[in-house]
């Protein structure tokens, strides 16, 4: 089998990465260390290879492992058999995917009971390799009547002939060319064919498109291919790819059919056979697989893409938030929460219908801004959210208070009021009051609320239901890790559910960390986390640049630079004649300015890398790459549907991205569509490529359809 270092190249061939990076890497991982500590505190050896590049590592090293203890075993599985031939190891030390070590195996794998077993086992396989030989003179008939046997129930030479064929087709089948050229042409010439099952279509208009559909495999995109899937399993449509069989069939004939002879009938009719009975339908089945996964890693790579960008929304720091959970019948629930997330207090308002009891919600409302002195305003964009928004939208316009309001995306916000996180934090409060304390802390701050639901849940994402469901979640959690950690999280405030996300700490070491500070108060020295019980010397490594400090006996505990690294630090900071003291000081920012890294760097002993962060963190200790993404859009008015008109000019927030364009909030109850055609005068690839979640945009209204409710925009000025 492959040695280690010829597998580290292809490692390194497939991720376009050095091979000493990928070698570093892969020993790293071997060693326990988690993707973000070895992504931020050892950039000398993997060349500052970032969290994706060592997860891409990570995955193609895990593929080739498996591919090579495959082939082990397929080897040893045919020498068993007394069949493995030179030339046969040779292909299969030779292939480079798994699909192609099973298609070499597949000839000797122990098949269930088939038409060409039961045929062998009545002893008709030198009949069919008769016919294969394909003798100038041979008779067929009369060769046939040899094979006649009572005991083997061959009755007749039709019997004997059928037998016979049953055997070539399952040959033709099995040969591994010829499944990897069928496989190849059907992908690229194949169409990809849909229609509606059955007669009733009147409740199947979601897949309208798709009753009488035709496409080229190669073309379809992936959320047509998920549609397809869904409309398929929900048994409103049926799928199929149709091949070139006849130009396949020909190619078939062509190899087997030599000559003139009187086998031809018999070799040609079993081909056909072997064709649409045992191989059309595998390789459909193949190439459906393989559309589903490059389906599936699109629409994972789309929502874990949105997912980031909306956990890296800009937290309103400072800022006491009035969140507003709306509704109907129940009323809208309120919560204000300080500007830690404290709940200072929460009532009820019933503004909307059908109680609409406007005067009484004023007074409620602006009593609750009075006597918490209430900045800004967050408002769920569920049911009742445009009434709530237009009640908000009036009070602020009679008020005297420097007021503004926010349209928050609550999905998810119900599953986490009803969750045990959420009982345990609120054990007093309602569903719905809990609600409203979400809402109103995913404005002050997204990501460290958000991380209290399940990613799925939070609604960036398309078909997420329909993609395997453990690739998504591992995907999911990556993203959520990345984020978290490149943030950094302060150990005295952060919750359970966001220090679980944190390099090396599991759930319980969490909850541990929560209890020992609920215990003896606030952390002041990151060494204190060496005494929480199971957070042994391999996790304190790993977590504790991530685990921030305020205000401690350490200055150099409140910056992500890592205690292994403090001496070179403190041998820094002596160099510039300064202390820990004047970290983040304008004197301190002079010096790290002019300092020489290269120069620096060979003084200390330390690689060039790990000098440029340790001196970026000095000069900016609480650095947020947050802080550098553009603020949310607050509003002070309402506009309504009806206030659109074509060509109007509007400021929007993008809420989710897609295969075929972005939603946009432009402050009325639907949210818009910029189709990618519309999203800049030059091509396209994806939207992605273009905008991004939670990015402020401008826009230019192209129609909007009352009765459908819908909103198409443009990024294009006409």
């Amino acid at each position: 089998m492959e040695n280690n270092n010829d597998m580290i190249t292809h490692v390194a061939k497939e991720t376009k990465l050095p091979i000493k990076s990928v070698k570093n890497i892969i020993q790293l991982l071997e060693e326990g260390n988690t993707v973000p500590f070895i992504a931020r505190y050892r950039k000398e050896l993997t060349g500052a290879a970032d969290e994706v590049q060592i997860r891409d590592v990570s995955e193609s090293w895990e593929y080739k492992q498996n591919l090579d203890q495959r082939k082990s075993e397929v080897l040893r599985l045919i020498e068993e058999q007394g069949k493995l031939t030179e030339e046969l190891k040779q292909e299969i030390h030779k292939a480079g995917k798994l699909q192609q070590v099973e298609d070499l195996y597949r000839p000797y794998k122990q098949k269930r009971r088939t038409r060409a077993t039961v045929a062998k086992e009545k002893g008709l396989e030198p009949l069919a390799e008769i016919l294969l030989e394909q003798a100038p003179s041979l008779n067929p008939l009369l060769e046939a009547e040899s094979f006649l046997s009572e005991e083997q129930e061959v009755l007749t030479v039709v019997d004997a002939l059928q037998g016979a064929e049953d055997i070539i087709a399952e040959m033709v089948s099995d040969e591994p060319d010829n499944r990897s050229w069928i496989r190849t042409i059907s992908y690229q010439e194949g169409i990809i064919e849909t229609t509606v099952k059955g007669e009733d279509e009147s409740e199947s208009k979601t897949y309208e498109m798709y009753y009488d559909y035709q496409e080229p495999v190669r073309k379809i995109v992936p959320h047509r291919i998920l549609a397809v899937n869904r409309g398929e399993k929900e048994g409103i449509l049926k799928v199929s790819i149709s091949a070139p069989a006849d130009k396949i069939i020909r190619r078939l004939n062509k190899k087997y059919v030599k000559g003139n002879s009187e086998a031809n009938d018999y070799l040609e009719r079993a081909i056909v056979d072997s064709y649409k009975r045992l191989i059309a339908p595998s390789i459909e089945r193949d190439i459906r697989n393989e559309l589903t996964e490059r389906a599936d890693e699109q629409a994972i790579r789309i929502f874990s893409e949105n997912l980031r960008h909306l956990l890296l929304q800009p937290p309103l720091k400072g800022k006491i938030a009035l969140g507003i959970d709306p509704g109907y019948r129940t009323g809208c629930k309120l919560a204000v929460v300080d500007d830690t997330g404290k709940v200072l207090d929460i009532g009820v308002m019933y503004p909307t219908p059908p109680r609409s009891e406007t005067e009484k919600s004023k007074k409620i409302l602006e009593k609750m801004i009075n006597e918490h002195n209430v900045e800004v305003i967050a408002i769920g964009n569920g049911t009742g959210s445009r009434e709530s928004e237009q009640f908000t939208a009036d009070l602020i316009k009679e008020s005297n208070r420097s007021l503004a309001y926010l349209i928050v995306n609550e999905a998810g916000a119900s599953v986490y009021s009803a969750s045990d996180i959420a009982r345990q934090e609120f054990p007093q409060f309602q569903v719905e009051e809990r609600s409203a304390v979400s809402i109103a802390r995913r404005l002050q701050d997204p990501l460290a609320e958000l991380v209290k639901i399940d990613p799925k849940s939070i609604g960036v994402g398309q078909y997420q239901h329909d993609v395997s469901q453990k690739n998504l979640n591992n995907s999911l959690t990556f993203v959520v890790e990345t984020v978290v950690n490149q943030v950094g999280v302060n150990v005295n405030t952060a919750s359970a559910s966001l220090l679980q996300y944190v390099a090396g700490l599991s759930k319980t070491v969490a909850n541990n960390i929560i209890n020992k500070r609920d215990e003896e108060g606030k952390f002041t020295d990151r060494g204190q986390l060496k005494k929480i019980p199971r957070l042994g010397a391999k996790t304190y490594e790993q977590c504790i640049g991530f685990l921030r400090i305020s205000e401690g006996k350490n200055p150099l505990d409140q910056t992500p630079i890592h205690p292994e690294s403090y001496h070179d630090t403190k041998r820094l900071l002596t160099l510039l004649q300064v202390t820990e003291h004047d970290i983040g000081t304008n004197q301190m920012k002079e010096k790290l300015n002019k300092i020489n890294v290269p120069e620096y760097a060979e003084k200390l002993e330390i690689g060039e890398l790990t000098l440029r962060d340790i001196i970026e963190s000095l000069a900016k200790p609480s650095r947020d790459p947050r802080d550098e993404v553009t603020k949310p859009l607050l509003k002070t008015d309402v506009l309504k549907m009806e206030d659109l008109k074509e060509g109007m000019e509007l400021e929007g927030t993008v809420r989710n991205v897609v295969d075929f364009g972005a939603f946009i909030d432009v402050g009325v109850k639907q949210d818009g569509l910029v189709h990618i055609s519309k999203l800049s005068n030059s091509y396209v690839k994806h939207p992605m490529n273009v905008v991004h979640v939670g990015e402020v945009v401008k826009v230019w209204v192209e129609h909007v359809d009352l009765q459908k409710q819908r909103i198409a925009l443009t990024m294009v000025q006409n």
